[in-house]
């Protein structure tokens, strides 16, 4: 299961904190000024995952780079085309003539179109970009437990979203069974998702035929979260968004503006509340969170665009 956290104030810019259960690593989904990402949270991430860099979504990235230095393994950059030089741009505006080599390794993928991606390596001291694979997909990053899939959108520039979607994984009951815990309980699941229905299984020196002991199993739908920035409120983003995002657990989603501030919202490529809510709907998502106002809005107007968020997921229209 997928645990997610604003690690920025409301007046902040963007940076969400994921953790997966029983899984060791954290990861950053944009690198905006958070205030409360704590060193011990940036030491223990495996992968940043970047929309974009405007500054908003990229600040941060040099107080990361700050507390990573030495951690002596490698941490995957996912994002848009040209990653991989603002992000070689960034790290060679300082001096490094006393960082080892093995300091840290940052592997990025570069996202320059659906299901081409292209894979760089830069490491310490001299933070040469060294091309080292292509991927061919659009699953951008892959752990043993979940993946995480990329589409494009529109925002004057590439602005890219993100599923995470954890693994199926196969549950046992054997409450209302004489049956207790024991090996035999990962080589059925195994027969299960192999298809060996006749496989042997020995539980206490008996032996059984799996397909026997199948009805005991249940397969567990994995948890899905969905990371969507900043975007123009238009028809091309939103067929993208419903087709990537259909039914997914929970989705934060970029709301930039009221309502009353739409035309604003059209002029910079951005999106606003009521629409925002809208294709959250439209997707058919469980929970849909907004995110990413509008800096110049004060308390009271960021409690309205929240209410014309919620006033529209919930509306029949």
């Amino acid at each position: 299961m997928f645990k997610s956290e604003i690690k920025s104030k409301t007046y902040e810019d963007i940076s969400i904190l994921i953790k997966i259960d029983n899984h060791p690593y954290n990861y950053i989904c944009d690198c905006g000024d958070a205030s409360d990402l704590t060193v011990k949270e940036i030491q223990n991430t495996n992968a940043i995952f970047i929309s974009h860099t405007h500054i908003d979504h990229f600040v941060n990235f040099d107080t990361i780079l700050r507390h990573q230095i030495g951690i002596q393994r490698r941490v995957v950059i996912c994002g848009p085309k040209g990653i991989a030089e603002h992000v070689q741009l960034k790290i060679k505006g300082y001096t490094w003539n006393l960082i080892n080599e093995d300091a840290i390794t940052y592997e990025i993928r570069e996202i320059l179109s659906e299901n081409n991606i292209l894979v760089y390596e830069i490491k310490p001291p001299y933070w040469e970009l060294k091309k080292i694979t292509k991927i061919q997909d659009n699953i951008i990053f892959k752990e043993k437990s979940f993946v995480v899939s990329a589409v494009i959108l529109d925002h004057k520039i590439p602005s890219i979203a993100y599923k995470f979607v954890e693994n199926d994984t196969v549950k046992i009951d054997i409450s209302t069974t004489d049956f207790t815990g024991g090996k035999w309980i990962a080589a059925l699941k195994e027969a299960f998702l192999t298809n060996a229905a006749h496989q042997e299984i020995i539980i206490r020196d008996k032996s059984y035929i799996a397909k026997e002991l199948f009805h005991m199993l249940h397969v567990q739908k994995g948890d899905s979260l969905g990371i969507i920035m900043d975007h123009a409120a238009n028809e091309p983003n939103h067929t993208k968004i419903k087709e990537h995002f259909y039914q997914c657990n929970k989705v934060y989603i970029e709301s930039f503006y009221k309502n009353e501030d739409k035309e604003q919202a059209e002029l910079n490529y951005h999106s606003y509340a009521s629409i925002s809510a809208q294709i959250m709907k439209l997707s058919e998502v469980v929970e849909a969170i907004p995110v990413h106002f509008s800096r110049r809005y004060k308390e009271d107007d960021v409690t309205t665009l929240i209410q014309e968020f919620e006033t529209a997921l919930v509306s029949n229209e």
